[in-house]
């Protein structure tokens, strides 16, 4: 079982569209909804599923509004939240950004998306592009024509359209992986994992089919050829076109792929991963006066590959003003809203290392009494590079017109959480 019903609200509860789908759950429950959320936020006991009496509230927030399912029943949780995320997506691609006043502007195209998104409480045709066939924001203009539903929904093949044509045939696949690492204070990572997904491109004639092959370790050891770099990948989730089939029973990847952008893939790899920018960083406090921050950051990848747009938030004291900053390469500037120093260097090449001085007076300070200091946080982003040495390894377009088509492979590796716990020294002065 899924959803009962669907509700958007603004950030103090108040519903701005709605859609019952079943029918087996009053709709005025939903006035209970902000009431728990506030209680729960009081005792610190948050969590994304709340229930007042049998009616359970699963939810989640985006920008300044809630999205939230209701249910009675003991429904599938996941299949709930992926809808909730798949319509966030949705909206935002209709409407740019999902906001109250997209909502109130575009009321009228909602409903008609939440009719075409849902049926009786079960996911039904989710894919925006071919939502945006039949349904468009040109509520004035009906058509006769246009009002025909394509036959994509009805189609074994509901996620492309027949027909389609181009002058020169290409697919642009990119490997995108992010590293997400927890550094302690001694400079030992805690945790490490690759979360990565594959995207395309898709520029193709026709309805072609597409085999695309990885260096999958369990599919090595399938064939015999256990040699070279492999990967093992895990929590591997797929897009709708891959026949699931086929890759249980050989590894391979086979699918129709959808016109445009998709994402083909997304993988996880639990690894231990070095963090490929490393942070040192030092605090010296002058009592009653002013305090210094100095942090090195050293690049941990190969010399011939460049981090681009690496950003290092420092977090410094909440009372803290007057800021003046040295910096070896980069700039810094400080984010006093939300008490960072927030240090940008546009590309950073592979084994160099540069600094960062910090110097703030402290004028409300009146004891050294040892604070909690936030995590100081990294993000980059590294073209041609992956940590898990995941490769392409080729990528067969067959179609019956026989084209030629070209297939372009590019590597991205970017920050994920990266947290780096690392205050190394503290050295209180009374100068």
């Amino acid at each position: 079982m899924s959803a009962s019903a669907i509700f958007v609200l603004d950030l103090k509860g108040k519903v701005l569209i709605c859609r019952n789908y079943k029918g087996d759950v009053d709709m005025s429950e939903i006035d209970h909804f902000m009431p728990l959320l506030m209680q729960h936020e009081e005792e610190g006991l948050l969590c994304p599923i709340m229930s007042h009496g049998n009616v359970h509230f699963m939810w989640i927030k985006h920008s300044n509004l809630y999205l939230v399912a209701t249910t009675n029943k003991n429904s599938n949780a996941s299949l709930v939240y992926a809808f909730l995320y798949k319509l966030v997506e949705v909206f935002t691609e209709y409407f740019k950004e999902l906001e109250e006043e997209s909502i109130q502007d575009n009321f009228v195209v909602v409903y008609e998306l939440l009719d075409e998104l849902m049926d009786f409480g079960f996911p039904q045709t989710t894919d925006s592009k071919i939502l945006q066939e039949y349904i468009t924001q040109e509520g004035a203009k009906l058509e006769v024509a246009k009002s025909k539903v394509p036959t994509t929904v009805t189609n074994a093949v509901s996620w492309r359209s027949e027909g389609i044509k181009y002058k020169k045939n290409e697919v642009f696949i990119d490997v995108i992986e992010s590293i997400n690492v927890l550094v302690n204070a001694n400079g030992s990572v805690m945790s490490s994992d690759i979360v990565g997904s594959i995207k395309l491109k898709t520029m193709l004639s026709g309805m072609p089919e597409l085999r695309l092959g990885l260096n999958d370790r369990v599919l090595f050891g399938l064939t015999g050829r256990d040699k070279g770099k492999t990967v093992m990948m895990e929590d591997v989730k797929f897009h709708q076109c891959v026949r699931l089939s086929r890759f249980e029973s050989d590894r391979t990847i086979s699918f129709i792929p959808p016109d445009g952008e998709s994402e083909l893939m997304s993988y996880r790899i639990n690894t231990h991963v070095k963090p490929l920018i490393w942070i040192e960083s030092v605090i010296e406090k002058f009592s009653h006066s002013r305090v210094e921050i100095m942090v090195k950051a050293k690049g941990q990848f190969k010399k011939q590959s460049v981090a681009n747009n690496v950003e290092v938030r420092v977090p410094v004291p909440s009372d803290a003003d007057s800021p003046k900053f040295k910096t070896s390469t980069g700039n810094a500037k400080y984010v006093p809203e939300k008490n960072l120093v927030v240090w940008t260097i546009k590309s950073f090449p592979g084994g160099k290392e540069f600094l960062m001085r910090a110097h703030f007076g402290l004028p409300s300070v009146e004891n050294e009494e040892a604070e909690s200091k936030p995590p100081i946080t990294v993000k980059f982003e590294i073209p041609y590079f992956t940590v898990s040495g995941i490769q392409v390894r080729y990528m067969k377009i067959i179609e019956k017109s026989g084209y030629q088509a070209l297939p372009w492979v590019r590597y991205i590796t970017q920050s994920g959480g990266i947290l780096v716990v690392c205050w190394t020294l503290v050295l209180p002065s009374r100068k």
